[in-house]
């Protein structure tokens, strides 16, 4: 077999067991134990036990990616204890569950069925008492699958903001370049359940928040925009994000409406600090891009490679990271910069995208092609070094790919088909470029959601 191929297989096998130390099951059995009627929550921060017999009633409810096979961990724990519930999940991302429902609905951009499971899911809320536990299962995408229109006071007329108004505004925030933070603080303010509003309508409930973050540095308010947590952020500054990015004029006049409102005052403020009650809410962060980050470099050990773990929280232009990582890929294939060879040097987190053409891809792809990019005009410097992008979700951007490869027999196969990978990443077209060439990574949805992987193998030519 080629040295590139048996890399290719290494890059996805590494990328593979970061998989499955996140995987949502396994992250809740390993979390949770039930012993009689108490139920303990194991956490190297603040582990705590609950007696079960103290509440009337359990329910879960949860949003994202992975909630349905994190549902399924919680139905086998606690049987008949659990009275049912719902989470929402993107198309797709589903499971077999005995008691609590799933609805599949949109992301990134949100649709009528994710309108239908956030109304769902406040009523259900609205019916918890002081003798409910409510476990809300909450990772990656929640945000979008839950949008929950805000609703609002206008010159004495109660109006609602359309669907069609947040679909807009989350394509332009996601097409200009905006991270998944201010992403989130925006979502927030035009949000029914978001920034703690889902919190307020659980009171006074218990509840137990179980996460997967997907999140660079994991911050409890900008996971799934912080439901069930207070929220630091303000109307103001969700019309500085639209402004700082030069789309305010663009977004339809409700979203507009609505932040001048709050910037006003004439709106309620997301939950705020002093009005959380710690007492009836704790939070689990139970998987994060870190988990999987170690795991992938512990079997690339396995395998035999020196290893360095750089850091889970890149961020950035995609193409810049890939550039960034193209020099490491030099300086550890002339001096053993960063591990001896073959070393295998391991990132994870969040690139962004801004977008310019018209092609289709993500950032994961676009990342792998500006890597290849970066080596096309001296093609000889590759030989020994294969490259990885993808998301630990299996889906890269609105595409069917969770990332592509970058090695010396793509360069070389683009350069006989013709294909020029400058013109390709001038047009976002990624996807398309990868298509051609055999060089896409495509695991279909994989139930979690972490950020992404970025896996670097560096051998001698």
């Amino acid at each position: 077999m080629r040295a590139t191929a048996i890399r290719r297989q290494h890059l996805e096998a590494i990328f593979r067991a970061g998989l499955r130390q996140v995987d949502p099951y396994r992250m809740v059995s390993e979390h949770l134990r039930l012993e009689g009627s108490r139920l303990r929550v194991a956490s190297e921060e603040h582990p705590e036990e609950l007696d079960l017999d103290a509440f009337e009633r359990i329910l879960v409810i949860g949003a994202g990616k992975a909630s349905a096979t994190m549902a399924r961990a919680v139905e086998d724990l606690l049987g008949d204890r659990l009275e049912g519930g719902l989470v929402a999940v993107k198309y797709g991302h589903t499971d077999h569950l005995a008691r609590v429902e799933i609805l599949e609905a949109g992301h990134p951009v949100p649709d009528d069925n994710g309108v239908t499971a956030a109304r769902r899911i406040a009523a259900l809320a609205g019916q918890a008492d002081a003798r409910t536990l409510v476990i809300a299962l909450i990772s990656g995408g929640g945000s979008a699958l839950l949008p929950m229109p805000l609703e609002y006071t206008d010159q004495g007329q109660t109006r609602s903001l359309g669907l069609a108004d947040k679909q807009t505004v989350t394509r332009d925030l996601l097409a200009c370049g905006a991270d998944i933070r201010e992403i989130n603080c925006v979502r927030k303010h035009l949000s029914g359940l978001k920034g703690g509003r889902l919190l307020a309508r659980l009171a006074p409930a218990r509840s137990l928040n179980l996460i997967l973050s997907d999140v660079v540095g994991d911050d409890l308010g900008s996971i799934a925009s912080g439901m069930t947590t207070f929220d630091a952020s303000t109307f103001a500054e969700a019309a500085g994000i639209l402004e700082r990015y030069g789309i305010t004029r663009q977004v339809p006049e409700a979203v507009r409406r609505i932040l001048a409102l709050g910037r006003e005052g004439r709106l309620p403020e997301t939950l705020k600090p002093d009005e959380f009650d710690p007492a009836r809410v704790t939070h689990h962060i139970i998987g994060s891009n870190r988990a999987a980050l170690l795991a992938a470099a512990a079997h690339a050990r396995e395998l035999g490679y020196g290893v360095a773990a750089l850091t889970s929280r890149i961020t950035g232009e995609a193409r810049e990271v890939a550039r960034f990582l193209a020099g490491i890929a030099r300086d550890t294939a002339r001096h053993d910069l960063l591990a001896e060879k073959p070393a295998c040097i391991i990132s994870g987190g969040e690139p962004v995208v801004t977008l310019k053409g018209l092609g289709k891809g993500g950032r994961n792809q676009e990342m792998a092609l500006a890597f290849l990019e970066d080596f096309a005009r001296e093609p000889a410097e590759m030989a020994g070094i294969a490259f990885l992008a993808a998301a630990t979700d299996g889906g890269d951007g609105p595409t069917d790919a969770a990332g592509a490869f970058a090695d010396g027999d793509l360069l070389d196969a683009a350069r006989a088909q013709g294909l020029s990978a400058r013109a390709y990443l001038a047009d976002n077209d990624a996807y398309n470029f990868y298509a051609a060439l055999g060089g896409l990574l495509k695991t279909g949805p994989t139930n979690t959601n972490v950020c992404d992987l970025h896996i670097l193998l560096v051998d001698r030519p």
